[in-house]
């Protein structure tokens, strides 16, 4: 993932102000305080925006001009699973992705099963899915997404509507995954063991390196009352 003097405006007002990032780590973090502009950096990274300025590339794919093929190779989780879940059963949102894409139908069957499986979701194929548990939701939201097997994941705040033990299995998940991940979260025990963290601060890249470090700096700067 390449980003190249990107800055990103609502409006009249700069979120983001000249990024430039080379993301080639395993995991990546993005962490900062609200309002610094690491939500919208997300979503620039799979075409959900694109930058006011600049440029976005993903395995040599524009954001600006192949967003749909760049859409196929980064999945992307909202922090909020209701966003993300359309359809009405668990089994019926796993599958809308596949279908959409033209996989057959029979695959789509074998790939569904499969992945409500991996994720605990299986008793729960019929199930409402907008009347599953906050962890429940979540992990639909993921396998949602990981079901289309993508190349890269970008997770928005994972754990912040969870409870301790889907905390820890939504982190456990995100650990295991072959894919190159980046995460921005507040929760800064979440992200401790990764690769790289990036701190953003009004809109600029104010940190980035060894996760201890960054995290240090962060905590740095805004420390307590």
């Amino acid at each position: 993932m390449e980003v190249t003097g990107v800055s990103h405006r609502f409006g009249d007002r700069r979120v983001l102000n000249g990024v430039d990032l080379t993301l080639e780590e395993h995991r990546v973090a993005v962490i900062g305080s609200n309002g610094s502009g690491k939500s919208t950096f997300a979503r620039l990274l799979n075409g959900l925006l694109v930058p006011t300025e600049g440029r976005v590339e993903v395995d040599g794919l524009d954001t600006r001009e192949q967003g749909k093929a760049v859409r196929r190779r980064v999945g992307f989780v909202f922090q909020d699973p209701d966003v993300q879940i359309i359809m009405p059963t668990v089994a019926e949102d796993v599958a809308f992705g596949l279908k959409h894409r033209g996989v057959a139908r029979d695959e789509v069957a074998e790939r569904v099963t499969a992945t409500l499986a991996a994720y605990g979701l299986e008793e729960f194929r019929d199930h409402p899915a907008h009347l599953l548990s906050g962890g429940q939701k979540q992990l639909l939201a993921i396998a949602a997404v990981l079901v289309l097997e993508p190349a890269h994941v970008v997770f928005d705040e994972p754990t912040t509507l969870l409870d301790l033990r889907n905390r820890r299995l939504v982190t456990r998940l995100i650990q295991d995954l072959p894919q190159r991940v980046v995460v921005v979260s507040h929760d800064l025990e979440l992200v401790a063991d990764f690769d790289r963290v990036i701190l953003f601060e009004g809109g600029r890249v104010v940190a980035d390196g060894p996760a201890a470090e960054t995290i240090a700096t962060y905590v740095a700067m805004h420390p307590p009352l």
